[in-house]
């Protein structure tokens, strides 16, 4: 099983793809205009002659395309041709290697959107931020977390000093996974973010959250 992210753009997604590329390095695999398509019945009807119910010239338009972010697949479409994308009720995770990729992303993507969370350093992460493009479509930001942490926390906070480890995942849903099982937790309390302290060990790194 497979879940992949289809975005339609609504007439802009050619645009979308050149940003996209600039910006993020992505790589056009497969790209289908509606005038391409060999059933009409089958297009969705993409204005002109044969394709009702859509704006003239939008043969041009994206009917289908499947890029490449990373080692992540999108596929994309212009869908209606309206001219206005719209966006709402979810966010892509980006996950980059470090602080300065994670700034030079982040600003990136804000050129000409909206920052919803400043990038900064949270308890889970020493850069995380939230920004939709400048066609609405959500950005978390965050610099990965470390395979490996150590507990550091005060005895009477649960901690032991103990190293743990897991899998790690690169948004908050796996927040949970980064807490010590002493203190079993999903996310630490005001008290238990002052006084707890994450150590990477494998690289040898330490900070504080």
């Amino acid at each position: 099983m497979q879940i992949q992210p289809y975005l339609f753009f609504d007439g802009r997604c050619e645009e979308a793809l050149e940003y996209y590329r600039k910006t993020l390095g992505a790589k056009v695999e497969m790209l289908m205009r509606f005038k391409d398509n060999p059933d009409v019945s089958q297009s969705g009807g993409c204005g002109g002659e044969g394709h009702p119910g859509m704006p003239p010239g939008s043969e041009e338009k994206v009917m289908h395309t499947s890029f490449r972010i990373g080692e992540t697949e999108l596929m994309a479409s212009d869908g209606n041709c309206g001219g206005n994308p719209g966006f709402q009720g979810f966010s892509l995770s980006l996950s980059v290697k470090d602080e300065a990729a994670a700034e030079r992303t982040f600003n990136a993507l804000a050129d000409g959107g909206q920052v919803q969370m400043p990038l900064g350093p949270t308890f889970f992460s020493p850069r995380f931020g939230i920004v939709a493009d400048r066609f609405g479509v959500s950005w978390m930001v965050i610099v990965a977390p470390p395979a490996a942490l150590k507990c550091a926390a005060k005895p009477k906070e649960g901690g032991n000093g103990e190293t743990f480890r897991g899998k790690m995942g690169s948004g908050p849903q796996n927040l949970h996974r980064f807490i010590c099982p002493r203190c079993r937790t999903s996310q630490p309390t005001p008290r238990a973010r002052v006084s707890m302290r994450f150590t990477a060990t494998s690289r040898g790194e330490s900070s504080r959250r």
